[in-house]
């Protein structure tokens, strides 16, 4: 059998879903993301950032360049290097720490996707995930310099404070087994409200009227007028 559907007459082949093995961003050093992310907080938010933004903070080295592809990853960056939102709620002082939780999740959905309390699993067992996601096509030094990536940005986030999209979504599932459990019950007592009758078993009855072919409207008339007074009394 072909592997194609038709629609309105015309062959299209159908679309392959293919899931990609997880490329993560990451650090060569992590040394100075601390300090970078404090001077970036600290900083005058520019028009772009790009390189000579990142050096006249201080941070020439040429590892300090991967913060850029991290700042993209984060969200905190579009494409073009422009701040987002998310890069402009990131210099608040009193929420900056939940702002990169938001951040480090956006940056790594593969890991939060598997185990949506990723930021608590141990060095080794973030280690092995990433590994497994990746399908083993990391080499061991990337796959080293992801891991600490990943714990250092966890150690400065808040993820007590991130977004809750994820506690509202439980605390729906929870509101709604609870209508559904106490949903028999209000039932019950709505039977059981003195001077209400309890129903037994309901009969439904379904008649049919076929109607003559004719064209005198007159008797259309007469003959929904009879069933009106003897059958919806």
């Amino acid at each position: 059998m072909s592997n194609t559907r038709w629609n309105n007459g015309l062959k299209r082949p159908r679309r392959k879903v293919i899931e990609m093995a997880m490329q993560p961003v990451y650090l060569v050093s992590v040394k100075n993301l601390a300090r970078f992310l404090e001077a970036l907080r600290h900083a005058q938010a520019p028009d772009k950032v790009a390189l000579r933004f990142i050096e006249e903070l201080g941070f020439t080295s040429t590892n300090d360049r991967l913060f850029i592809p991290l700042l993209k990853a984060m969200k905190f960056l579009d494409e073009a290097g422009k701040p987002t939102a998310r890069y402009h709620s990131f210099l608040d002082d009193t929420q900056w720490k939940r702002v990169l939780a938001d951040g480090i999740k956006d940056a790594y959905p593969d890991l939060f996707r598997v185990n949506r309390n990723a930021n608590s699993l141990s060095r080794e067992q973030l280690s092995g995930k990433i590994k497994s996601l990746s399908e083993g096509k990391l080499s061991p030094a990337v796959l080293r310099n992801a891991t600490k990536t990943f714990i250092e940005l966890v150690k400065l986030a808040d993820f007590e404070g991130s977004s809750g999209e994820d506690q509202a979504i439980e605390q729906s599932e929870e509101e709604r087994t609870e209508s559904a459990e106490a949903l028999p019950t209000q039932r019950r007592t709505e039977e059981e409200k003195p001077g209400r009758r309890t129903l037994g078993p309901t009969l439904v009855y379904r008649i049919e009227i076929v109607l003559p072919a004719v064209r005198d409207q007159a008797i259309y008339d007469a003959i929904f007028r009879s069933a009106k007074e003897h059958l919806l009394k």
